[in-house]
């Protein structure tokens, strides 16, 4: 595999900011999450350039954008305990969740009137007379 060229690194690493900030400010595109896939698919690069590599003499030497990768990895992490959904799934999921809670309590509620309205309807009809026929 060819070597990096500063200028290629360079504009690379402006793609990797670039698409760091889309994806931290929630604009991700359909089918995307909040990791290092969707980050280097965004910036155009490979993810593999995100993790360490080994040596033939079995020493680690940190990729070539791994600094990128843990600053993405920093910033996501303040934001989600900050209190900030960014992944949209996750928020369609809680917001998801948050109408089926109030659906099953309609449910339940209408459930109860119901029964109350047979129970009204039981006595109603046994409280009447006989109907006279003419």
């Amino acid at each position: 595999m060819a070597r990096l060229t500063e200028e290629t690194k360079t504009r690379n690493e402006a793609a990797i900011r670039a698409a760091m900030e889309r994806i931290l400010s929630g604009n991700l595109p359909p089918g995307g999450k909040t990791d290092l896939k969707t980050l280097a698919a965004l910036a155009g690069v490979t993810r593999t350039g995100f993790y360490p590599k080994t040596n033939r003499d079995g020493t680690t030497r940190p990729g070539a954008y791994q600094h990128l990768a843990e600053e993405f990895e920093r910033r996501l992490r303040e934001l989600r305990d900050a209190g900030e959904i960014l992944d949209p799934r996750v928020a369609q999921i809680e917001r998801l969740k948050k109408h089926n809670a109030e659906l099953r309590r309609r449910i339940s509620t209408r459930d109860e009137q119901l029964t109350e309205l047979s129970d009204f309807k039981t006595l109603a009809i046994s409280r009447l007379g006989p109907i006279p026929l003419l």
